[in-house]
């Protein structure tokens, strides 16, 4: 802690033009900041802001008495509370976990000492303090229930009750397609027979870290700049118009302009506040946009389209009629189908998997027993799975580091799951704590996989595009759905908002078309544009979300929000999917090859 002086907070002072002469005031300033252990800085602002509460108070001795009672006192007691039970924590943490380990070595030798030994001389391991509990470590690597053991590494860590007195257990909450008499069961063939990869070739896919917090505002403005102009020649092909105009140009008669649609402030998009952005090629500036004469739009910030109207004076765009985004084709295979191809089975589900009020993995571990029971063929887990979000994440209320967490839970799933044999593909969160807090995010790695693991297992970044049997899936953990939902607007539509969104997304051909992002989301947008948009339009687009859980069919693709596997306190819902590659008619009309899917709670 640096040493306040009265010079230093006279200096403070002087930032806010608060006069201060009496050195017997600074004096009395330097006290408080001493036995509260605050800064200068830290001083001065506290006492501008309970001045500017109490009318512009002055600063008297008189003054600071009364603000030392009720700000700073009040404060110093907080932080005291704080400390006691931070210490409290720690020492109950390890005291458990020296309890836990005696309790563990008494409990074999009285177990050693009843047993009788089989023949061939099986000689109990020697127990050294390096190894203080060697029978336990053969238990914990066949079990995923003793693996997510809440004691080993949150000794303090109790079940959560109202997730284990929770109700409707496997209810079916939503259904979609033909689900009647449908078996929720993968193919009899093992996993081996399921060809799944990621979409673009490595060259063109994110497959390690890489370096960020580092990029010029130019170079954001040639992404954003290029993603017009690509974008601007699908619609110009698509709708036949010979060229646009630039948008500030004043004309008397109607042009066609476009642009990415933007806000005129900070504050949130309404019809009143909606600007047009050109590209360099159209001029690059901004107009305002009357949207009095649509009868219906729908609209957010960042979102590429095409208007048509009048700009008399060159100041504000009459909007008349208004051209949105085209979606890219679908994938086609060029592998023939065979006739007697079973259905694929796909399970999805998204973190938390952890109740908010225990760092106990019992959701997950519920998780498991439905994959071992309905033995899918491919599972899609997004996180987070160590959820920074997590009250005691938050507060590091652990006993290991979040990285040997998360490597647990991976073992737990890929060891639990070795009997079914189903492929499982584990996709990051921005809110798994352990790894990279930045968009597009790269994949997890996991170097201790063995070679049989391993070949089950696929690493893939957030988001992605995957081919499974000649379906493509498009992925990401980010909650683009909540995002959108709070900046999108709308007139007219008769759409639902999720609709609406999703449409959006598939026709922005992007994973996340909002620009500026939330403050959450940390973009590189070198990189976002390498790897954050969507090669063509995926047949299914896994989308989870906070909001509500659903199914749709969004022009032709099948757009899946799961939910999450915990929600709050209590069990949450997961989603299936049957899944069979599907030869075009006879017309050449695609039929979406999602037979059926349901989201179940679980």
């Amino acid at each position: 802690m640096a040493l306040v002086t009265g010079e230093s907070l006279k200096s403070e002072l002087g930032m806010f033009d608060i006069p201060c002469e009496d050195d017997s005031v600074l004096d009395k300033m330097v006290e408080q900041c001493i036995c509260n252990r605050i800064q200068a800085d830290e001083m001065v602002l506290e006492w501008v802001a309970y001045s500017t509460t109490k009318n512009g108070l002055k600063l008297t001795m008189g003054t600071l008495e009364q603000f030392e009672h009720e700000v700073l006192n009040k404060k110093h007691k907080s932080k005291q509370s704080f400390r006691k039970e931070e210490t409290y924590n720690r020492t109950r943490d390890i005291n458990s976990l020296q309890d836990l380990i005696k309790a563990e070595e008494e409990e074999e030798n009285l177990l050693d000492s009843y047993s009788t030994p089989a023949k061939g001389s099986q000689k109990r391991a020697l127990t050294t303090p390096e190894h203080p509990h060697s029978k336990r470590t053969a238990a914990l690597l066949s079990s995923p229930g003793l693996l997510l053991s809440p004691a080993s590494f949150s000794p303090s860590a109790t079940p959560s009750q109202k997730y284990s007195q929770r109700g409707a257990k496997g209810e079916v909450v939503v259904t979609f397609g033909a689900v009647q008499g449908t078996r929720w069961a993968g193919r009899k063939a093992l996993s081996d027979s399921v060809q799944l990869e990621l979409l673009e070739a490595p060259e063109d896919s994110l497959r390690c870290s890489y370096k960020y917090m580092f990029q010029r505002l130019r170079d954001i403005r040639n992404v954003l700049t290029e993603k017009i102009e690509e974008l601007g020649d699908g619609l110009r092909s698509h709708f036949n118009i010979e060229e646009f105009s630039p948008v500030s140009l004043p004309a008397q008669d109607s042009i066609t302009v476009l642009g990415q649609v933007c806000c005129d402030s900070n504050g949130k998009l309404n019809a009143h506040s909606v600007l047009l952005e050109a590209g360099p090629e159209q001029g690059g500036q901004q107009v305002p946009v009357d949207l009095s004469e649509l009868k219906e739009y729908s609209l957010f910030p960042g979102q590429v389209v095409v208007m048509e109207g009048m700009n008399t004076t060159g100041r504000k765009l009459m909007v008349s009629k208004l051209y949105e985004g085209v979606p890219l084709p679908f994938y086609t295979s060029e592998v023939k189908m065979e006739m007697d191809e079973e259905p694929l089975n796909v399970l999805v589900a998204c973190g938390p998997y952890t109740p908010s009020d225990s760092l106990t993995f019992d959701p997950l571990l519920d998780l498991i027993n439905v994959i071992v029971r309905d033995r899918p063929d491919v599972c899609l887990l997004l996180g987070p799975f160590v959820d920074s979000k997590h009250e005691q994440i938050e507060k590091a209320q652990v006993t290991e580091t979040f990285e040997a967490i998360f490597l647990r839970c991976v073992e737990s799933i890929v060891d639990g799951t070795k009997s079914v044999g189903c492929r499982l593909v584990f996709v990051p969160s921005q809110r798994d704590i352990h790894h990279h807090f930045i968009y597009p995010q790269p994949p997890f790695t996991l170097p201790n996989l063995s070679k049989d693991q391993a070949q089950r297992v696929t690493l893939t970044p957030d988001p992605c595009t995957l081919l499974i049997d000649g379906v493509t899936f498009g992925l990401t953990s980010t909650d683009i759905l909540f995002h959108m939902g709070a900046e999108e607007i709308s007139c007219g539509t008769g759409s639902d908002r999720f609709s609406r969104i999703l449409k959006h997304m598939l026709t922005q051909r992007s994973y996340y078309p909002l620009y500026p992002p939330v403050e959450e989301v940390n973009m590189d947008y070198e990189k976002f544009h390498s790897f954050g948009q969507m090669p063509l339009t995926p047949d299914v687009l896994i989308i989870p979300s906070e909001l509500r859980y659903f199914v749709k069919d969004v022009v032709g693709c099948v757009c899946v929000n799961p939910g999450r596997l915990t929600k709050g306190q209590v069990g949450g819902t997961y989603g299936r999917l049957l899944i069979q590659r599907s030869a075009p008619s006879d017309d050449g009309q695609r039929a979406s090859p999602c037979l059926a899917a349901q989201v179940v709670k679980i």
